[in-house]
């Protein structure tokens, strides 16, 4: 492997690996903050698939670390939306304006830590619910790589916490990100180069996620929540400025 080359992939691993850690302990987070640095180094249209196949293992890591704790219903509801829906979006991405979906998220996950703060006990959504969340997540992350902020109000509504938390939004994006792939293969985006990056970089992403379950013991539950509200603002700060 040429010297640049070998410098570029050294860069994507340090990445991965400290936005697994965050993955692992928020629940979401890490594929956002990692698709500019995916997109600086190898472009949006590459980014976008390779970040699928790296969020693929650290997902995958999660539910393992995290099986005792898993809400099998809600992953299946989940999974009903997400999977149509993420093929769709993974047909569209070749040729759909990105631009203005992302600014549209970043002011929809600003509203969403808005609206927790003056209703800090929102209702508790139905099982059934949780497809139409499927449903949009699948869509908007084919295209944009990772809209894993959007998911966590609604988990954290249904009264999920640390490791029933991690583990459960880690399994449902899982169902997604398979259908994702399958849709960038048929498109074309799967290319070989992006396969052999991809396994590159999951030794960094298994070892980010088992150092963030380790952290996650230590974090107590009003800190968790207080995480993943600043993750929503940083995620939408960063879709509002085209990131």
């Amino acid at each position: 492997m040429p010297v640049d080359q070998l410098l570029t992939v050294l860069a994507a691993s340090l990445a991965a690996y400290a936005l697994a850690v965050l993955s692992a302990v928020a629940g979401f987070g890490g594929g956002v903050l990692l698709l500019p640095v995916f997109t600086a180094l190898f472009g949006l249209r590459v980014a976008v698939p390779m970040l699928t196949l790296t969020q693929l293992s650290s997902n995958a890591s999660r539910v393992w670390l995290n099986r005792g704790e898993l809400r099998w219903r809600l992953i299946g509801w989940f999974a009903l939306g997400a999977v149509p829906c993420a093929v769709a979006g993974g047909l569209l991405l070749a040729h759909a304006p990105l631009g203005p979906l992302k600014r549209l998220l970043g002011v929809f996950l600003i509203g969403v830590v808005v609206w927790r703060r003056f209703n800090p006990h929102p209702r508790r959504p139905a099982d059934p619910a949780f497809a139409a969340v499927g449903a949009a997540s699948g869509l908007g992350s084919a295209l944009l790589g990772s809209v894993g902020p959007l998911t966590a109000p609604f988990f954290l509504a249904y009264g999920l916490t640390r490791a029933a938390y991690i583990g459960t939004e880690a399994a449902s994006a899982l169902t997604m990100h398979l259908a994702k792939l399958g849709a960038y293969g048929l498109g074309d985006l799967l290319t070989a180069d992006i396969l052999v990056y991809g396994l590159a970089l999951t030794p960094a992403t298994l070892a980010g996620a088992w150092t963030g379950r380790k952290l996650l013991t230590r974090v107590g539950d009003r800190f968790f929540v207080r995480l993943i509200e600043a993750g929503l603002l940083v995620s939408g700060v960063l879709f509002l400025a085209g990131f």
